[in-house]
């Protein structure tokens, strides 16, 4: 029986954060009525010109030279020509034969466990074009009709090598780059609302053999977990094809989330029928040398980078780096708190375990329950002894509370102090007293005294958490494990 490999190829439309379009000046703000961020440009009207933005210009160029792709000082912007009630010009501007960015790469990481091993999957291109509008079905009494308010968004196209080899790495891979988009300010990231999208080119050909099988490709697949699953179902359908003895035809799949399985578009276009020339209407595109010098010099840390150094120089561990890495303004938040407060692990464990439950995310900003400067306070006063772990929990809880409540009026934001005070929470010291919660805590518990005094060490910790329980929490935990094995160790 023949054995096949799957050969998949992504091709990646991210939409540049810019507050107009990529030829007019109409808003690309998203959630906008129907057709109402239009003009005669992006609408199509007869006698309407073009003219570039440059701020997309900016952003493309950072990304590509953020993905190690050659950036070329001359490019030439065309016209594909196909016909869709979406595309109001019957033509979209995009490049073709002389794109502003060749090669580059995207590294992954692949195996088990997760990270065992990195992959580099290497870059066709990076191009600008335009987006096309949108078809709402059934909006209107089961009518069709288009919103063109996506109409001239600009775009950056991203096209990947046919060199990933599942559905696992195509969603690893998707990740990867979403992240690196995200932290240059480039993109959103946002699946549901199309900044972000893919498609899929997937093949399969007999182990060993170097020439590519059939392509199919898979259209706007709005989520990494059902880009996985739809390029594991679109092999195995070929596999399927193929041992029932028919040919995989080429053409373009669309996939159905309530079936899990894919379904046929239309047969698939090549470049022939797009009937690509060079948009008359502008000039080409000129991107100056000390550009891409200025990016470069600008030494942005990209996410994989962060995570290296949070482990190597900051001793976070592996899952740390990769949780405090998934957002950039949380990232922000984690490295300013960590150098105010000194202590990068503890910073990285209290973000994680309170701090992360109460962040929203939406595109590159964020909500945060707390500033920096709180944050540092208050690990700070954990760290000086003033406060226990646990009450450092506590004054959290409350700090957020106060800190929403002061936002919604107006208000300054409080501080760490100033809700340790209104608590009137300190931590327990004094030596006298922690002593005598402990005797009293070991004379409760005569038995597991006895076993420890046998050997049996590891009853500490059972005694501390006893003592902490009996304080609520406000016993300082070292004095009070030390004082535990003083006592413990008496005769």
């Amino acid at each position: 029986m023949v054995q096949y490999e799957p050969v998949v190829g992504l091709e990646v439309h991210a939409q540049l954060l810019t507050r107009s379009k990529a030829f007019c000046p109409c808003s690309t703000a998203f959630g906008a009525p129907p057709n109402s961020q239009v003009c005669p440009v992006c609408l199509g009207l007869p006698g309407a010109l073009p003219v570039l933005n440059g701020g997309a210009v900016l952003l493309a160029v950072r990304a590509a030279v953020a993905l190690g792709c050659e950036i070329r000082r001359r490019s030439i912007f065309a016209r594909k020509s196909y016909f869709y009630p979406d595309l109001p010009k019957g033509y979209q501007i995009s490049q073709y034969d002389e794109p502003f960015s060749v090669g580059g790469h995207v590294d992954i990481d692949v195996g088990e466990p997760l990270g065992a091993r990195t992959k580099r999957v290497r870059l066709t291109r990076v191009h600008m074009e335009e987006d096309a509008g949108k078809n709402l079905h059934g909006a209107t009494g089961g009518e069709s009709v288009v919103d063109l308010n996506r109409s001239g968004v600009p775009l950056i196209e991203i096209v990947g090598e046919p060199e990933l080899a599942s559905g696992a790495e195509a969603a690893a891979y998707l990740r990867a780059l979403r992240e690196i988009l995200l932290f240059l300010g480039v993109n959103d990231g946002n699946l549901e609302e199309g900044s972000f999208r893919c498609d899929a080119n997937v093949s399969i050909r007999p182990i060993g053999e170097t020439k590519l099988g059939t392509r199919v490709e898979l259209k706007n697949i709005n989520s990494f977990k059902f880009v996985e699953k739809a390029i594991d179902h679109e092999v195995q359908r070929q596999e399927d094809v193929l041992a029932s003895g028919k040919a995989v035809t080429q053409e373009t799949r669309g996939w159905d989330e309530k079936t899990a399985t894919t379904y046929s578009l239309r047969s698939k276009e090549g470049a022939q029928d797009y009937r690509y020339f060079p948009d008359p209407d502008l000039p080409p595109l000129m991107i100056p040398a000390d550009l891409e010098e200025k990016i470069r010099g600008d030494g942005l840390e990209l996410p994989r980078e962060k995570r290296a150094r949070f482990v190597a120089d900051l001793g976070l561990s592996t899952s740390a780096a990769l949780v405090l890495t998934q957002h950039p303004v949380v990232t922000r938040l984690f490295e300013e708190t960590a150098a105010a407060s000194g202590e990068a692990v503890k910073t990285a464990n209290f973000i994680q375990a309170e701090v992360l439950r109460d962040v929203t995310t939406y595109g590159v900003m964020a909500d945060l329950p707390l500033t920096t400067s709180q944050l540092a306070g208050l690990l700070g006063l954990m760290r000086s002894g003033a406060i226990s772990g646990k009450q450092a929990k506590d004054v959290y809880a409350r700090l957020r509370d106060d800190s929403a409540t002061a936002r919604g009026n107006g208000a300054p934001l409080p501080r760490a102090e100033d809700v340790v005070a209104t608590l009137g929470m300190a931590q327990v010291s004094d030596v006298s007293a922690i002593e005598g919660a402990c005797r009293a805590v070991l004379l409760a518990n005569a038995k597991q005294v006895a076993a420890y005094r046998g050997g049996k060490h590891a009853l500490l910790g059972f005694f501390v958490g006893l003592v902490m329980k009996e304080t609520r929490g406000a016993a300082n935990p070292a004095l009070v494990s030390a004082t535990l094995a003083r006592l413990l160790d008496e005769s």
